[in-house]
């Protein structure tokens, strides 16, 4: 077995025990002994430091992966390429950190509310955005030498592992909250002193510059690509992180952790389409270059049904269930988050039924559409919190979110067709919303019993036996059979 099938094996089994640690750390413990203001501290800086990364970065994470293949050459040390992928973010993490600091006044009057919470760590954001600047790099150019399992282990399993430790030890009275910040930060940073480490072991910690840099692609190409990473990358960024810092600024930080709650609980289900863009991405770019669009039309379609069957059965699952998960939280002020999960599922599940659009225009020749996408979909969601959240709080915010994914699914469904002439959806898709619908209102209308548990077991069970009964009777997802009839079995003996 080669390096690369080595690396990715070892990724996807990272990833889905990252993935489990990650729902536990995030929906259950670090909620159970943070309280609403205190967790929403802690997203709020890793907020600011990821955008004050990825600005300080200017795009050369993404450089480093897409040009290191012209400058590999073990023997002459890579032709000095480390210290060029570190250079030039390193000065504008110079630049970005001292309009941070004559910002700080600024910043703080928009946390108004908080401002006495958030003000002792503002300073701190710029160590914890340090560490996250030199991990992203480290690790793009890990990807470069594919040797990519370690940082996945250090980010998807030690951190959260860590990170879980100092709550643990917070909620038990062993650590102050400013005690838990500072470790929550030094946690962050212990992983990128590690991956320096691992780059010294494998013998790839090459420091010294060298002028051979400057001959193996122009410097100007470079930093013309990194440009245009950086405007994609950071919208990406801005839609992933601006209404918890939004509802930090016009409501308050309580606000912003609840709504992270309710972030992480709907998260649960991008599960199976991570998972499929995993073999989804490398093999649409297969069929780009094969110019084998008839192909291309049916896995776009297939994939739909997948998705659709998939994440509708995971949206009902969560929604009915969602009394049982707060009350495994114990903190009953985090439930005001409930309709805001329940618009979240509904944006998710959007997303899922739309299937593969994105990788679509991402891989095809028109790839840097995908950039006027972000940055549409970066200002339709800045636009729509800063309408919306004023009005509804954290109603709101997930509103603005479910509308923005509605939009964006819509216009990049419509480009695929209108350029390519495909689009995924068939008589099937409806069926199955159909199915979902009448399996949800059956566990909807099962009994409240006196055990949260037993109430949650009932309703899914329900789900599960009328939902997955109804596709193989109609045999609406042929594409999940196998899967579903693994279900089916394991429920008749």
């Amino acid at each position: 077995m080669g390096i690369v099938q080595r690396q990715g094996l070892r990724n996807t089994v990272i990833s889905y025990i990252g993935l489990a640690l990650g729902f536990v750390n995030t929906t259950l413990l670090l909620p159970r002994f943070l309280a609403p203001s205190q967790l929403g501290l802690t997203q709020v800086l890793v907020s600011i430091a990821t955008i004050f990364a990825q600005l300080s970065a200017v795009g050369f994470a993404s450089m480093g992966i897409r040009f290191f293949p012209y400058f590999r050459d073990a023997e002459n040390r890579h032709h000095g390429f480390l210290p060029l992928l570190l250079g030039l973010p390193l000065v504008g993490f110079a630049v970005v950190t001292a309009l941070y600091v004559l910002g700080q006044p600024v910043f703080l009057s928009l946390y108004s509310h908080d401002a006495g919470l958030l003000g002792p760590y503002y300073l701190w954001g710029i160590v914890l955005a340090l560490f996250t600047l030199l991990y992203s790099l480290q690790d793009a150019y890990l990807k470069g030498l594919y040797h990519t399992a370690f940082s996945s282990f250090l980010q998807e399993i030690l951190l959260r592992i860590l990170i879980a430790g100092a709550a643990f030890l917070f909620g038990t009275g062993y650590l102050t909250f400013h005690q838990f910040v500072l470790a929550y930060i030094g946690v962050n940073s212990l992983i990128t002193l590690l991956l320096t480490g691992y780059l010294a072991y494998i013998g790839e910690l090459h420091l010294r510059p060298t002028k051979a840099v400057f001959r193996v692609r122009p410097v100007r190409e470079l930093v013309n690509f990194g440009a245009f990473a950086l405007l994609s990358n950071i919208s990406g960024t801005v839609i992933m992180t601006v209404d918890s810092l939004m509802l930090g600024s016009k409501i308050n930080l309580a606000a912003a952790g609840v709504y992270a709650i309710a972030i992480n609980i709907s998260t649960a289900l991008t599960i199976p389409w991570r998972a499929l863009s995993k073999i989804a991405f490398p093999l649409l770019a297969e069929y780009w270059k094969e110019n084998d669009q008839p192909r291309m039309a049916d896995f776009y379609r297939n994939t739909t049904r997948l998705l659709t069957t998939l994440g509708c059965w995971l949206a009902l699952g969560i929604g009915l269930n969602l009394d049982f998960i707060y009350h495994l939280i114990h903190r009953p002020e985090y439930a005001i988050g409930t309709t805001a999960v329940l618009l979240l599922l509904m944006g998710r599940l959007f997303d899922s039924m739309t299937g593969v659009n994105g990788l679509i225009v991402v891989t095809s020749p028109r790839y840097r559409y995908d950039l006027i996408f972000n940055i549409s979909l970066a200002l339709v969601t800045v636009g729509l919190n800063l309408l919306l959240i004023p009005a509804w709080g954290l109603t709101g915010a997930a509103l603005a979110a479910l509308l923005s994914l509605t939009s964006i699914n819509v216009a990049r469904t419509w480009f695929v067709w209108y350029s390519y002439r495909m689009q995924p959806f068939t008589w099937r898709i409806p069926l199955i919303v159909g199915l979902a619908a009448v399996a949800g209102i059956c566990g909807w209308l099962m009994p409240t019993l006196n055990s949260p548990f037993l109430t949650m077991l009932l309703r899914s069970g329900v789900l599960t036996v009328v939902y997955v009964g109804l596709l193989l009777m109609t045999n609406s997802a042929p594409e999940a059979l196998p899967f579903l009839q693994k279900i089916s079995s394991r429920f008749r003996h």
